[in-house]
């Protein structure tokens, strides 16, 4: 039986088995704080491969050691990095499923502590093994430590930085890469009126506070195969007053797809702490109106938790793919279920996994 869950989906030369993928979800997981993929994360990301999704997007992985959000987590900074990356998609690829990977940079919330570690929340000081952290302007995030306002030389080497981990990426063997520019990182520091008080070429109006994260994607273009896709991840909303509209996200998701970025993440908030009220794909309507508005392909997220909502978000065409997180880490073979649960007609169960999937017990 046809479902529009488990159609192929392209962009550019890349064709995904279905379009279930996995979003970047930080695992806090780098215990040499060296920022080098581990056993571990070849291991995770192998599994959530295996489990049928189309395709999976290694989390937030950093440009440069300050970039990071706290010292577990994961870079590509080095050479070392290129060759453990190559692990991690190779693991991926193993499980059937095309291998991206988010590449970012942490701004204001960088030098931080995991939410893996007993204390609860905060910056980590320089005696804790923390860093200073570095923002378009001097405005810490609430909670968090005074952070330092960028010049335009560091801005000029964070770009650049961005475009050799690109680079990096495409020598790992990654299939596709994601610029962050969601969630209260630097790139979403700077996109927003509320974080970016500059008043410079980068601040004031919308195509100032666009101009870093536009940089950033033709400087990561220009290092990789033109085959091959770009994706943006972006906060359609902060929730906030004055924060980020969904029609400004629609407007920089436009002139992106002019640099070189073929689909837009949709996601919302994280710049500032705001009153959310979350449900059932909650963030699908504004995923729909910058598909609209920019038209550019776009990837739904957010609480998609069952596979009736998956497919019809699929189905009407709000988005052309679901990125399932929390699903993903309760049950890595979700996808399979889901499968099997709408009937759908695919040729990629593991078979060491036939014995489940052709009994009703």
């Amino acid at each position: 039986m046809a479902s529009p869950l488990f159609d192929t989906f392209t962009v550019r030369s890349m064709t995904t088995r279905n379009r279930i993928w996995i979003p970047p979800m930080c695992q806090y997981s780098v215990e040499k704080r060296d920022g080098v993929p581990t056993s571990y994360h070849e291991h995770h990301y192998n599994a959530l491969a295996r489990g049928g999704a189309g395709a999976v997007i290694v989390e937030m992985t950093n440009v440069l050691p300050e970039g990071r959000i706290s010292p577990l987590c994961l870079g590509i900074w080095s050479d070392e990095h290129t060759q453990a990356h190559r692990r991690v998609v190779q693991a991926i690829h193993d499980g059937g499923a095309k291998a991206g990977v988010q590449i970012a940079h942490a701004g204001r919330k960088a030098s931080s502590v995991s939410e893996r570690e007993k204390r609860d929340g905060g910056s980590l000081s320089i005696e804790e093994g923390g860093w200073e952290t570095f923002a378009p302007s001097a405005i810490a995030y609430p909670g968090l430590k005074e952070t330092t306002e960028l010049t335009e030389d560091r801005i000029d080497e964070i770009v650049e930085a961005f475009g050799v981990a690109a680079a990096r990426a495409v020598e790992a063997g990654y299939d596709f890469l994601e610029i962050h520019g969601a969630h209260g990182y630097l790139l979403t520091q700077f996109l927003s009126p509320l974080s970016n008080k500059r008043e410079d070429s980068y601040g004031g109006s919308l195509e100032n506070r666009a101009r870093m994260i536009r940089r950033v994607a033709r400087a990561m273009r220009a290092n990789m195969p033109e085959d091959m896709p770009l994706l943006v991840r972006l906060s359609a909303t902060e929730f906030v007053d004055g924060g980020i509209t969904v029609e400004e996200t629609a407007q920089v998701a436009a002139w992106l797809k002019e640099d070189g970025v073929d689909m837009a993440d949709i996601s919302t908030s994280g710049n500032y702490p705001a009153p959310i009220k979350v449900y059932a794909g909650y963030q699908t309507p504004m995923a729909a109106q910058v598909k609209r508005e920019a038209a550019i392909p776009v990837a739904a997220v957010g609480m998609i938790n069952s596979p009736r909502l998956a497919e019809y978000i699929v189905g009407s065409e709000q988005a052309d793919v679901v990125l399932v997180g929390r699903e993903a880490l309760r049950n890595a073979s979700f996808a399979l279920n889901w499968a099997k649960e709408l009937n759908a007609d695919i040729d990629y169960v593991p078979s060491q996994y036939l014995r489940a999937w052709n009994t009703r017990r």
